[in-house]
This record gives C-alpha cells, structure tokens and sequence, in this order.
C-alpha cells in the first residue's frame, strides 16, 4: 500500500510512513485547521481524493467516516459531502447497508480511456513530427533529460510529473485545447491504474518509449513517431492485465 504525503492549504503536515499507513490507511490524510464549511468540504475532498488516486486508500477498501473525521480534525458533514462528490466522480460507491468503498479499477473503463489515448496522441505525435518546430523540440529534450535523472532512481511522483509534462509538450505543439482537455479527461481517470505501473522496471521502460518517441519526432518521420507513441500506450494496457492478474481484489472484472 503506497501513503504520499498530502499537501493542502490550511492543512497541518504530518507523517506518513508506510509501516503506520499499513495499520492505519488514514494515516496520509492531514489534521485541518479552521476553515468556512464550503472550504472544509474541499479540503476534505482534495485529501480523500489525492489519498485514493495514490492508492493510499486502496480500490474496494470501506471508508470509516468517523475515523476520517478523527484524523482530520472535522465533523460528519464535510466528510459526508466530499464523499458525495468523490461519489458522482466515480471515485467512490455507496453500498446499501454496508457504507462508503473505494471503487474498485474497472478495466473496461482503462481501456475506452486509453482507446481515446491512443486515437488523439498517435495523430498528435504524427502531426509534431511533421512540424519538426524547434522550440518543441528543445522543451522535449530538456524534459528527457529531467527524466534520465530519475527514472533509475525509482522517484515515482516526481517523474510521474515529468511524464504528464512530456505529454503535454506534444499536445501544446499542435495548439489544439479541445484536444488536449478530451486527452486531460481520459488521463485523470487513469490515474489509480498509473499508481500500480510505478515500479522502477516501468519507469525505466516509459523513458526509453518516451525516447523513441523523441527520436522519431526529431527525424521528421510522422509514421515512425505515431507507431512509437501507439506501442507505448499499449505498453500500459499489457501491464495493466499483469497488475490485474497479480491484484485482482483492486479490479472489477
């Protein structure tokens, strides 16, 4: 089980060992101080949210409201609407007479998500490649270099960010925004599944794919470039089946 540590405004830090998360998952949620109850709601949502997509709340775990409210220092109602809302995200489900889960990771979601991926970034890189733009070109390669830097060394969130960078460098390149926010959508809800592919093996396989990538972009070839970025997208699915096999209790059939 993997505890990050959360950082919000108003929000008292804490600690977050993996030793005591693995006792007590709330463990990565923070106390609040003060706050209007609009403001309390949503930091309430922003910990349990960030607290899920870490997996530090894990798919198919029961959520006990109160030890919640304990951890963070609130009362029931803001718990109970940030709940709410992490419900109509899909993030969470109300079971009758039993209370609140994580939702479990429902493949089938994954892969229309990474299906729109796939469909949108293939003709984004293809179109970059074709742009050769040297501005593009440049910001791609300072971010790999920032990669190469830690993909060795395991750092998960920190080349987590530098990987949704990389994507977003491409998808400015084009200067299509509808585009970019349908792939945004698509991302996000990939995010729990994301968490299960960080091992440092991955890491350093999505950085020689993101290479490839590069190379093709930096050589012009459009079909080179769509090719490299499809079979890095279907690199994920085929580890997402792996994780699926080794934890099947994180996943809806």
């Amino acid at each position: 089980m993997l505890a990050c540590p959360i950082e919000i405004k108003g929000v008292v830090n804490s600690s977050a060992d993996p030793e005591i998360a693995a006792v007590n998952p709330y463990v990565a949620l923070q106390k609040i101080r003060g706050g209007e109850r609009g403001s309390l709601t949503d930091a309430v949502e922003a910990a349990l949210r960030e607290a899920i997509l870490t997996l530090a709340l894990e798919p198919g775990m029961m959520i006990d409201k109160m030890a919640v409210c304990e951890r963070m220092g609130v009362s029931r109602f803001p718990v109970s609407s940030a709940l709410a809302r992490l419900a109509h995200a899909g993030l969470v489900e109300v079971l009758p007479q039993r209370g609140t889960r994580v939702k479990p990771i429902a493949l089938d979601d994954i892969r229309q998500h990474l299906f729109i991926r796939s469909a949108l970034e293939v003709e984004t890189v293809r179109g970059v490649a074709l742009m050769r733009d040297r501005a593009t070109l440049d910001a791609l390669a300072v971010n790999l270099d920032k990669q190469r830097s830690l993909a060795g060394n395991g750092e998960r969130l920190a080349f987590h960010v530098l990987d949704l960078a990389f994507h977003e460098i491409l998808l400015d390149a084009v200067k299509l925004p509808r585009v970019k926010e349908i792939v945004a959508v698509s991302r996000n809800a990939l995010d729990r599944a994301r968490q299960l592919l960080a091992s440092p093996e991955r890491l350093v396989h999505t950085l020689e794919e993101h290479e490839k990538i590069f190379k093709a972009i930096s050589a012009g070839n459009g079909d080179a470039a769509a090719k490299a970025m499809h079979d890095h997208l279907d690199q994920v699915v085929a580890e997402l089946h792996r994780s699926a096999k080794a934890r099947p209790d994180l996943f809806e059939p």
